[in-house]
């Protein structure tokens, strides 16, 4: 029978077993160490007090030499503080978020150099948001349009780009250009350059005609760029039943609202180079064969031309026309004629 003593210890172990079996599930339940990036914060346009309206980007305008102002807001859901870094940057893309920022700090010209936020870091305590002010200083001599912008939130490896539309007051003018149209392969090629002062969303008609008729015919459709003021952008439109022989002149026409239009032609050439190059060589290997037989036959059968039979001159030759019984009569005459003058 079993002591109360071995009853205790077997206890004892079973207690404690149990106990280190639970320690790493406590362990995990715990959350881990916060660090700057790993709470799912967010950064957008403020709203008002009541929480409502929210905005998907900024939108401001003023003429040139005037200083806009509004709020960036930056919510912290977690259980630890986030430390967030803030900076302006230039955009291609007023629409496309942080997926359009070009450059920001020093390498910014555009919206993103005339931006200054409050405080270019802050740190947001646990499930709290923070309101940080910022300013738009546009200059006096800036272009009339729109100037697209971001402002830029860091923390950790995680970043967020805030849109900023800013548009400057003055004449609009809306100027789309379509250049360097070019056919390789299966696509066309193409540069859509922005010459005014205002974004464009342009649409683009394709069409192509060959020498006999109508090789591809494409109605105006939008095209999923916004081209920005100044901006040159190469883009490609899919062909892929080109002609295996045809020469194409192939048609652009770009258009955008406010009146913007371009258009352009290119000259294609479409030759199946592959089966050309043989038959070619097939029909030049069949021709020099041909010469050579031919000349090979002519050596065989042309005499060289002043050949002389051996042990024969030229006075022993017969003449045409006179047989050998004539020769001989003439040589009797001659003999007697010698004999009498003798």
């Amino acid at each position: 029978m079993p002591s109360p003593t071995g009853h205790a210890a077997r206890l004892a172990l079973a207690v404690l077993l149990c106990a280190l079996a639970m320690t790493p599930v406590a362990g995990a339940a715990t959350p881990p160490p916060s660090h700057p990036g790993a709470a799912s914060w967010t950064a957008r346009p403020a709203v008002s007090g009541s929480g409502t309206g929210g905005r998907p980007y900024f939108y401001l305008e003023g003429p040139p030499g005037t200083v806009l102002q509004d709020r960036l807001s930056v919510t912290n859901p977690g259980p630890s503080p986030v430390t967030v870094r803030l900076s302006g940057a230039d955009a291609d893309d007023a629409k496309s978020g942080g997926s359009g920022v070009r450059a920001g700090g020093e390498g910014a010209t555009g919206t993103g150099r005339w931006l200054r936020t409050a405080v270019t870091e802050v740190t947001v305590p646990a499930r709290t948001r923070a309101d940080v002010p910022f300013t738009v200083t546009v200059p006096a001599g800036a272009t009339p349009g729109d100037h697209p912008g971001a402002i830029v939130v860091r923390a950790g490896d995680r970043s967020v780009g805030v849109p900023v539309r800013l548009r400057v007051g003055g004449p609009t003018l809306a100027a789309l250009t379509v250049e360097d149209v070019s056919v390789s392969g299966r696509a066309i090629h193409y540069t859509l350059v922005n010459r005014g002062n205002a974004v464009l969303a342009p649409r683009i008609a394709v069409r192509a005609d060959g020498v006999f008729g109508a090789l591809l015919r494409r109605e105006a459709r939008s095209l999923p760029v916004r081209v920005r003021p100044g901006q040159r952008l190469r883009l490609t439109e899919p062909w892929r039943d080109v002609p295996a022989l045809d020469s194409a002149t192939v048609r652009l026409r770009v258009t955008a609202a406010g009146g913007a239009h371009g258009e352009a032609t290119a000259r294609a050439v479409f030759v199946p180079w592959a089966p050309l190059t043989a038959g070619v060589l097939l029909v030049l290997a069949a021709a020099g064969a041909g010469t050579y037989t031919y000349r090979r036959g002519r050596s065989r059968d042309r005499q060289p031309d002043g050949e002389q039979r051996p042990g024969r001159s030229p006075d022993d030759e017969e003449r045409p026309g006179r047989s050998s019984g004539d020769q001989q009569h003439s040589g009797s005459r001659h003999l007697a004629k010698a004999g009498a003058e003798s």
